[in-house]
């Protein structure tokens, strides 16, 4: 997701949680991401570190989840399926919800390095989150090197997406270090208990009374693409480009895993060093992100003997509006052929930025998002099997707007956020939010493919250096 739009200050952040995933039914994309996923290697569950300069009191932070879920009920609630599969699954409250077990406290002994997190945060990753509760599971980790600590978050993708993900923090953390006394009182709210038979009924209700609209939702998209011919005859050349063949991979290094091994590392700079970067070449932030991490793959192939060719590359693109930002994912999956084979960084950006813009243009690009009411219709192995079809990219990057004020937790400064998403169906994953001023990138990489972690870190920094000095 490129850096296009910037969540808006809200008049009122306790309205705005307030309002946070009232929505009961799973949209479609919501769905098929629950539905399909595999863990590990085709899953649809991220990890988020969080650093902080100090310990954060135990019972204040306690304290304030237990705020948190009666302001943002979602994360008190499971997924359930409908009996039979007449439509999408629903949000409904646990009865049995503990808090205890979705907050976890451990610490981690000396030096208390970053890769002593890193190492844990992996290992948390790569524990399935059980899908009979609410998938979210957070550990607070306490003996950071300088007396520092890390919140460490394990969730589903079908809770947000990243700029929800910005929003939630923003309106959720206290913008102060001291505690603020009484918070205002959530809202009142009707339980939410619903069965599988429930949901069934009220999803069957839902397509009754909506009738023919309800029905439409299979095909509604590409319907409203086809309305008129000179549009039809555009979305059909844009379609035989977007739902064609996936883009080849022809390295032979960057192939074979099994996304079973999350490795994780970061890298990170001055959102103004990148800015000034993408300036002198007409680029966005985003362009050099990305233009960094193939400038990194280029020398770690080079290194075992490779000269790196263009590499398909899956980049979700933002559909979503910053004023809608309150749960669940709106993006549509762009499947392309990236420059890595040029050697020049400048010329490397900028060739990206136009196929990039090219990309974003594209009238199919949503394609599959037209096609995900049917294959939630088809059985959850069929659907993963088709995805896994799609899939099949060296890379996967996103990146978004964070927060661009301080925020506390529970006394402690929140000062960076790292996010590592999954490996489905790619060599690596790649994600940068940026945090006031500065741009986190957090790296997943899989294990198998990367033989040599510690030279794919210093060629990751080395790419991104080589796009900084372009600024200077």
């Amino acid at each position: 997701m490129s850096e296009t739009a910037q969540p808006t200050e809200p008049d009122q952040p306790w309205a705005e949680l307030a309002a946070w995933g009232r929505e009961p039914r799973l949209s479609e994309l919501d769905a098929l991401m629950w539905r399909t996923d595999r863990h590990p290697e085709g899953s649809w569950s991220g990890v988020v570190i969080h650093l902080l300069d100090r310990e954060p009191d135990w019972d204040r932070l306690r304290a304030g989840h237990r705020w948190f879920l009666r302001v943002v009920p979602r994360f008190t609630q499971k997924v359930v399926e409908p009996a039979v599969p007449v439509g999408a699954p629903m949000w409904a409250d646990d009865p049995s919800f503990d808090l205890d077990y979705h907050l976890r406290r451990v610490r981690i002994p000396g030096p208390g390095s970053r890769q002593q997190l890193l190492e844990l945060a992996q290992s948390i990753g790569l524990t399935p989150l059980d899908r009979s509760r609410p998938p979210w599971e957070s550990t607070l980790v306490e003996g950071l090197k300088d007396g520092r600590a890390a919140y460490v978050m394990h969730a589903h993708h079908v809770f947000m997406d990243g700029m929800a993900l910005a929003l939630l923090h923003k309106n959720a953390l206290s913008p102060i270090r001291q505690s603020r006394g009484e918070k205002p009182a959530a809202p009142p709210r009707p339980p939410t208990r619903l069965g599988p038979t429930a949901v069934a009924a009220a999803e069957l209700n839902r397509q009754m009374l909506g009738g023919p609209r309800a029905a439409g939702d299979l095909t509604a998209g590409l319907v409203r693409s086809l309305r008129a011919p000179s549009t039809a005859l555009r979305y059909a050349r844009s379609l035989t480009r977007v739902a064609g063949p996936p883009p080849a991979n022809h390295s032979k290094i960057l192939r074979g895993g099994r996304q079973r091994q999350w490795r994780f590392g970061l890298l990170e700079c001055e959102l103004t060093e990148l800015r000034r970067a993408g300036k002198t070449i007409d680029a966005t932030v985003n362009d050099c992100f990305v233009s960094a991490l193939l400038g990194g793959l280029r020398r770690y192939c080079a290194a075992f003997g490779e000269d790196l060719s263009d590499v398909p590359i899956s980049m979700p693109v933002a559909l979503r509006r910053p004023d809608e930002a309150l749960g669940g994912n709106k993006f549509a999956g762009a499947f392309f052929l990236v420059p890595s084979s040029i050697s020049d960084p400048a010329e490397r950006t900028r060739e990206l930025h136009r196929r990039v813009d090219q990309v974003r243009g594209e009238p199919a690009l949503d394609f599959l998002g037209n096609l995900t009411p049917l294959l939630n219709r088809t059985p959850s192995g069929v659907a993963a099997a088709i995805l896994g079809s799609i899939g099949g990219a060296v890379l996967t990057t996103s990146s978004w707007p964070g927060i661009r004020q301080e925020r506390y937790m529970a006394g402690a400064k929140f000062e960076r956020m790292f996010v590592f998403a999954p490996l489905p169906g790619t060599a690596m994953t790649s994600a940068l939010c940026t945090h006031n001023g500065i741009c986190c990138i957090g790296i997943n990489a899989d294990g198998d493919v990367f033989s040599d972690l510690d030279l794919l870190w210093r060629c990751l920094d080395d790419g991104l250096a080589e796009i900084l000095a372009l600024g200077n």
